[in-house]
């Protein structure tokens, strides 16, 4: 596999040699300090170009980076699902070569640049050929941080996640698996995580990140929540699926208290006592009952 020295002296001789390229920056977790490095991070790269279109129509520069295992064209496939896409703009391509490393490369416009360049805190500029790139902080993390939640985001986490519990347990009685699990995954989950990024947030006083789509909830949490977390994730088994959901619930209340205590908001007792009560019921039912209660 190329270490990152080899790829970035790749990455940038490219760019010195083709005169169509004039600048280059780089974003994502390469650029921020933060993040612990490891062997499955890509490079997030833009290439400011004179023009996309001669780096879209003919891809043979593409192979300078080395051997394809695959590629993707992101824009291409939104345009080609009926999006609408302006490929004078910008264009990306995001590859992964057979020694493991992985590029996410986009063509992007001195246009588009300019109104996209400073959008992103997390930029390092790599090479300017014409003194394109305006001034830009040293790159931060802070646009990823946890933000604060407002008293109605609050009460409306807590009424989603327990509502929602009763799509769950009806779809477990039903024996409708991929809609209960939809439910639990995509929205009991989503409800669960924001509690738990708030949680971290009062911890930390709103000052970190808790990764892309929680992937650093281990390091935040203390053991026993880490425990009851890696516990709400079940298998087909409807069984399991009921532990798991009486688990996301006794964790979101330990969480959402503790939070409702730092920021002076008002834990909804009644909804979880309610709703605690209801799932221990249907989890009762049997196949045959002609009635809830």
């Amino acid at each position: 596999m190329r270490t990152e020295q080899e790829m970035m002296n790749l990455i940038l001789n490219t760019a010195n040699e083709d005169e169509r390229i004039r600048a280059v920056y780089m974003n994502g977790s390469r650029t921020n300090p933060n993040v612990p490095k490891d062997i499955f991070q890509d490079y997030d790269i833009v290439y400011v170009v004179k023009e996309t279109a001669p780096f879209i129509e003919e891809k043979e520069w593409i192979g300078a980076f080395g051997e394809l295992l695959m590629i993707q064209e992101p824009d291409k496939l939104d345009k080609m699902a009926g999006e609408h896409k302006d490929f004078t703009k910008s264009y990306g391509y995001l590859m992964l070569f057979t020694d493991g490393n992985r590029i996410d490369l986009q063509i992007q416009s001195l246009e588009c640049m300019n109104e996209r360049y400073l959008s992103d805190k997390l930029t390092i500029p790599l090479l300017d050929k014409d003194n394109y790139l305006p001034p830009i902080p040293e790159a931060t993390d802070v646009d990823y941080h946890v933000k604060k939640p407002t008293n109605g985001q609050y009460f409306g986490c807590c009424n989603d996640f327990w509502w929602c519990q009763q799509n769950v347990a009806k779809g477990i009685w039903r024996d409708e698996l991929p809609y209960a699990k939809f439910m639990f995954e995509s929205i009991i989950r989503r409800n669960l995580d924001e509690m738990v990024s708030w949680w971290i947030g009062t911890k930390t006083d709103f000052k970190v990140s808790p990764g892309k789509l929680g992937k650093y909830y281990k390091n935040f949490l203390p053991e026993s929540y880490w425990k009851m977390y890696r516990d709400t994730y079940a298998d087909w088994n409807y069984e399991n699926m009921w532990d798991a959901l009486f688990t996301a619930g006794n964790l979101f209340r330990i969480l959402a208290k503790e939070v409702a205590d730092t920021l002076s908001f008002t834990y909804p007792y009644d909804d979880d006592k309610n709703m605690s009560n209801y799932l221990q019921q249907v989890r009762t039912l049997p196949p045959e009952a002609e009635g809830i209660y």
